[in-house]
């Protein structure tokens, strides 16, 4: 008899959208024939908790508490009738169903406020250019946060809305701490979490429950539903998978993590699942196993004797989002990064469009490891079937391309189909800063639906990129940024500072190149990260050929990633971290820009060796990509219609050709000789994104000179081909 499987994410990913590993699973369970369910605890439990039947049991529970309160959380406690009261209406506006409530919130004598509110002092100049509802939307987000912080201090200390616990799961090479975390009396979040697992489990009477970790700041939730189910229902075996046992737990050895859990599984779970599968059906050995962990007599032992290959990506399915309370999800803003507003707003589908990463080289990166070692893209037909497929399900428009760095002949294709076949999408994605991204493939992205991209600029110094292999400069990326942000589409800049061997100056360097990215307006938005040595990097696998020195900490029996390094040769990289912050921040709202680098800091740093203008001169150096072999040439706009007039041109009469063009907004016209006129009216077909086959931008040079119309290269200068270029005539 086959096994019926449930697939959960424990608390806690995000509030306005699932993780999207259960849904991916799902789907592959599909195409197999297989009975599953899914549900993301998460948001269940922040349902749950923060209503007026939760916050009543939280305020009661204080009530026969002699836990002391800070000042702070004795006037939420104080003003306890007045969050019962509202929690339920500002819920539903944050599930955008109470849309009205938005102005009773913004006239800020509506929701109670505590501590959160204080960093309110600038929020006209934060929140200037957005409306009443985005305003509602970051109060009401305070509002909870504030509630968070009660609940983060007098009821359950691992407390976090978008993470629970992560401490403990962060660079735990023991399980000591996270055994003792489980075992002490359930508090008022782990009640709510088990009784909404119970019925689950009623509901669905699962054979398997497969448990989802991406991040530490769900690891705890995990093996809390794990611990449930082994005391409730020790026949139903329990299988741990996702992102954290794909990095931390490569060398699991701890026997006493399989008291919560019976198997662990490592990288893609479709293959692993399909195997573990078998062997509960019955016909599969535990040795034939694929990447899977379990305990036998005690010990810890991996199974990897299968023989079959990873799923390919194109026989994964499309995911499948049915189960999950796609309309009960938060829009809330956290805070006022636009990018990161994108992570924490609004619904979004997640989809890859290919395995791994097309580069793979950067060496701060776990490029060793196979979620990003082996590339393997998708088509464009089959991505747009399943993005079909899924607007259909969710009756949702918006998706997030989750894949390390969306190549771009791919986003190319990708983006061609999408506009052949008139799907509406809105979608975001990660990119590299590569010189493939040119102006016009920037403008077929956004005609596609793209609205912003995010990309690793990460420390702005050649020297440094060079180091790491990113195979980018900091001028290719200022014009790649550039081209995006003529097209329309926001720029976030991941930026990184402490890398090995970074000094100071090359740090004030980076930061001076950051401002000169802002105050250009190419980048919108970013976020300084300090480099993290991981395990499975080539930094923190040879740490010598990058003149730094693994310290710690010793390989232990659970989690191994994270790794603390000396650099010798860099400078004291935590003392620039408030002022790289704080810069930032002010730069992103356009502010500050003229500050002398230096005023950032409360130590002496060196002044910066860049130009003032190295960003400006590197905007303004062209590309010549579009000289590519391969090139296609794409006119997005509609068919022209073409006319012939006489004109006087001084004593002479001429005939002219005018071709006019109708978009959405207005008309135009671009005139030309009438030979050139017809031939372009007979062409324009062949350059639609419908047309059966792409039209090589060399045949088209071709056909153009072999139409007799005279050079190419000469006519590529004229007022007329100018024109037709900055109305939609793309070369890609």
């Amino acid at each position: 008899m086959q096994q019926k499987t449930l697939l959960i994410t424990p608390p806690f990913t995000q509030l306005n959208t699932p993780y999207p590993a259960t849904a991916y699973l799902k789907g592959f369970l599909n195409t197999l024939g297989r009975e599953s369910y899914q549900a993301d605890l998460g948001i269940e439990v922040i349902l749950e908790i923060f209503s007026a039947t939760g916050l009543k049991k939280l305020f009661s529970e204080l009530e026969n508490s002699d836990i002391g309160l800070t000042d702070n959380s004795f006037r939420i406690y104080s003003l306890k009738d007045e969050y019962i009261s509202t929690i339920d209406p500002v819920i539903r506006f944050l599930k955008n169903a109470n849309p009205t409530l938005a102005h009773s919130i913004c006239d800020r004598s509506y929701l109670p406020e505590a501590s959160r509110f204080q960093q309110l002092e600038d929020m006209d100049w934060a929140f200037g250019t957005m409306g009443i509802h985005d305003k509602a939307r970051h109060l009401a987000t305070l509002y909870l946060e504030d509630l968070g912080d009660l609940i983060q201090e007098a009821i359950d200390p691992h407390f976090g809305f978008s993470r629970y616990a992560e401490r403990l799961g962060r660079s735990a090479t023991s399980f000591d701490e996270m055994e003792q975390a489980l075992e002490l009396p359930d508090t008022l979040l782990t009640e709510a979490l088990t009784r909404i697992l119970e019925k689950k489990i009623q509901i669905f009477q699962p054979d398997l429950v497969c448990i989802s970790v991406p991040f530490p700041g769900n690891l705890y939730g995990g093996f809390k539903c794990g611990q449930y189910l082994k005391k409730h229902y020790p026949t139903i075996k329990v299988v741990m998978g996702g992102g954290f046992a794909n990095t931390e737990l490569r060398s699991l050895k701890e026997p006493r993590v399989f008291n919560y859990i019976d198997f662990v599984c490592l990288d893609d779970g479709e293959a692993p699942l399909l195997s573990l599968l078998g062997h509960l059906d019955g016909v599969r050995d535990i040795s034939q196993m694929k990447r899977v962990y379990s305990r036998v007599n005690g010990e810890v032992i991996y199974h990897n004797g299968a023989r079959e290959k990873d799923v390919p990506q194109r026989d994964t399915g499309t995911p499948d989002y049915s189960d999950l309370l796609l309309h009960d999800y938060l829009s809330v803003i956290e805070i006022v990064n636009p990018m990161h507003r994108l992570w924490s707003d609004g619904r979004w589908n997640k989809l890859t469009l290919a395995h791994g990463c097309y580069w793979g080289k950067c060496s701060f990166c776990d490029i060793s490891l196979d979620y990003i070692r082996r590339y393997e893209p998708m088509t464009a037909a089959l991505l747009c079937d399943r993005i079909e497929e899924i607007i259909d399900q969710t009756q949702q428009n918006g998706f997030h391309f989750v894949d390390e760095a969306a190549p771009p002949a791919l986003l190319r294709d990708l983006a061609l189909e999408i506009i052949r076949r008139k799907i509406t999408v809105v979608w975001w994605t990660n990119i590299r800063f590569e010189k493939n991204f040119t102006p016009d493939l920037c403008l077929l992205l956004k005609a596609s639906g793209c609205i912003a991209i995010s990309g690793g600029l990460e420390v702005a110094s050649d020297r440094l990129l060079d180091k790491m292999k990113k195979g980018v400069t900091v001028s290719q990326v200022a014009r790649v940024a550039d081209g995006f942000t003529q097209a329309g589409i926001m720029v976030h800049a991941y930026l990184m500072y402490g890398f090995p061997t970074q000094t100071a100056q090359e740090t004030i360097d980076s930061l001076e190149m950051v401002r000169q990215l802002f105050q250009t307006g190419i980048v919108q938005s970013g976020f300084w990260h300090r480099f993290a040595m991981t395990a499975h990097s080539p930094v923190g696998l040879h740490p010598e050929e990058f003149d730094v020195m693994r310290l710690g900490p010793d390989t232990g029996r659970f989690a191994n990633n994270d790794l603390e390094h000396n650099d010798p040769l860099g400078a004291d990289h935590d003392r620039f971290a408030e002022g790289l912050r704080k810069s930032l921040f002010n730069f992103m709202h356009g502010v500050c820009l003229d500050f002398p680098l230096s005023k950032w800091f409360d130590f002496k740093v060196p002044p910066t060796s860049i130009p003032p203008n190295y960003i400006q001169r590197s905007i303004s150096e062209t590309s010549h990509l579009n000289n590519r072999p391969n090139a296609v040439i794409v006119w997005l706009g509609s068919l022209p219609e073409l006319s012939i007039f006489e004109e006087m041109q001084g004593r002479r009469t001429v005939e002219v050709a005018e071709l006019v063009f109708f978009d959405k907004k207005k008309e135009w016209a671009v005139e030309m000789e009438p030979v050139i006129g017809e031939w372009l009216v007979m062409t324009f077909p062949k350059l639609l994104s419908s047309s059966p086959e792409p039209y090589p931008f060399e045949q088209f040079k071709r056909d153009f000179e072999s139409a007799g119309l005279g050079a190419f290269d000469q006519f590529s200068q004229s007022k007329t081909w100018l024109d037709l270029k900055n109305s939609g005539m793309l070369i890609l």
